[in-house]
């Protein structure tokens, strides 16, 4: 088995990925706050986390992968001030503060979640973990912390003590240390400005714990759910960058205070896609969502494509003009496939090459280069589709699905289709180009589209 090396933010550099089981990897994906429908740029940590997965299947290891739903106890930020999110979602859409409602609203975009996920070709975890299933996990963690002196009670909740770890900020390396700029905020209770809640508490509405009612702040219940479903210590965590200062260090700080383990041994951020140069956001109004994008006519694999050929470090600035590029280069590619009659064989040096991509910490846009190289190649069509196949194993982009939908569309053609196909190529034959390009507009305004090949026209459906 090839090696693979990847950015490890926990030691800030590559590193060769070696399992704690041998032959299977461990994996939680930071998932969604469900309430409200996600954007576009929170679907790049699915897609990046997808990919992660694809490339351990593509090395035959078995993936237990867990993303969390956090229905309960998640704020405005990464801090432990303002109103928590599923409250502001209930008194948006007139529901009663009950936690029943919560549920009804969390299940409600927990479903429209899954449709983006499906429309984007991505796997479905082992797990899907409500953060409000897991209350008695959370308890008997914060009781760990509190027996082990972790922990202190001031008015509003119950909370860790970043005094007491020395390692606190590993991750990364970049917790702030002026409270002016701290993400957590000022509380002038807390012991130190970098504290962060356990629990929140609340005697009108929440859970019955020892230490108070109220709810679970949201860095613990990550670490409950982690730890739940695949154990103390695990391969790899993955979240957005902004996750990396406050969230996943809490989670760090947390665990291993409690377990007296290593949490988590790979930490892998993918960054941001920003709309107009700034961060997609929906307090701000700056975002798109996946729905809007497919109602206007583009496919939801054609924004696959765009972030593969971004490296999942690196910023992307989306446009439409951007993804009317990569539809195209995807529609490209699906006509070039269909043209094999059926499937050749695998070509060793194309995998050889796409696969030292891959390995190199997910280096998408040169295992994408690859692939347009493969078709651009003196293959024969059969063995490029093979190839593309197995490529695709990994990328996702449903090439098998859409070169069976384009060979049965045109198996499909209208005779009126097919006459003036025929006419334009009698007319390219008496080289009458003004015809020819007049009947290809034609065509197009049908909604089909013609390439010329060496075996004659091809005439495919939009």
């Amino acid at each position: 088995m090839a090696d693979i090396f990847l950015f490890n933010t926990l030691t800030k550099k590559k590193e060769k990925f070696s399992p704690i089981k041998e032959g299977s990897v461990s994996m939680y994906n930071c998932g969604p706050t469900v309430y409200d429908y996600v954007h576009i740029g929170n679907l790049r940590s699915y897609i990046f986390a997808d990919t992660l997965r694809r490339l351990f299947e593509w090395h035959n290891y078995k993936v237990h992968q867990v993303i969390n739903v956090t229905d309960i106890g998640h704020l405005v930020g990464d801090g432990d001030d303002g109103d928590d999110k599923m409250t502001k979602a209930l008194k948006r859409e007139g529901k009663p503060m009950t936690l029943d409602s919560m549920r009804e609203i969390a299940n409600f975009y927990f479903e429209k979640y899954k449709e983006d996920l499906k429309y984007l070709n991505i796997k479905t975890p082992e797990e899907f973990p409500f953060a409000s299933d897991h209350i008695k996990e959370d308890i008997e963690l914060i009781e760990t912390l509190i027996k082990k002196g972790f922990t202190y009670k001031i008015s509003d909740g119950l909370y860790f003590d970043t005094s007491k770890d020395s390692h606190y900020g590993k991750l990364g390396g970049i917790v702030e240390k002026d409270e002016t700029q701290s993400r957590i905020g000022v509380n002038n209770e807390k012991k130190n400005f970098k504290d962060f809640a356990l629990w929140k508490f609340n005697p009108d509405l929440g859970y019955d714990a020892s230490f108070g009612k109220g709810f679970p702040g949201w860095h613990i219940e990550c670490s409950a759910m982690g730890m739940k479903y695949l154990g103390e210590t695990f391969d790899m965590h993955t979240g957005g960058i902004d996750h990396i200062p406050v969230h996943h260090n809490n989670e760090i700080a947390q665990s291993e205070n409690a377990t007296g383990k290593s949490f988590v041994n790979f930490w892998m951020h993918n960054s941001f896609v920003t709309l107009n140069e700034n961060k997609m956001a929906k307090s701000t109004g700056n975002f798109t969502r996946l729905i809007d994008l497919i109602k206007d006519g583009y496919s939801p694999i054609a924004y696959r494509l765009l972030l593969l050929q971004c490296h999942y470090k690196t910023t992307l600035n989306f446009s439409l003009e951007a993804l009317s590029g990569a539809q195209e280069a995807l529609y490209g590619i699906y006509r070039t496939l269909s043209l094999a009659e059926k499937e050749g064989k695998v070509n060793s040096e194309f995998i050889i090459k796409f696969e030292s991509n891959i390995n190199d910490d997910l280096n998408t846009p040169k295992a994408i280069a690859v692939l347009f190289e493969l078709l651009k190649s003196d293959l024969n069509a059969e063995d490029k589709l093979a190839t593309a196949l197995k490529f695709d194993k990994f990328l996702g982009l449903e090439i098998k699905e859409a070169v069976a939908l384009i060979k049965k569309e045109n198996s499909e053609i209208p005779e009126n289709i097919k006459n003036l196909v025929s006419e334009r190529e009698e007319a390219r034959k008496n080289k009458d180009f003004t015809k020819a390009d007049t009947l290809r507009k034609e065509l197009d305004n049908l909604d089909y589209l013609i390439e010329d090949s060496e075996t004659g026209p091809k005439i495919y459906k939009k």
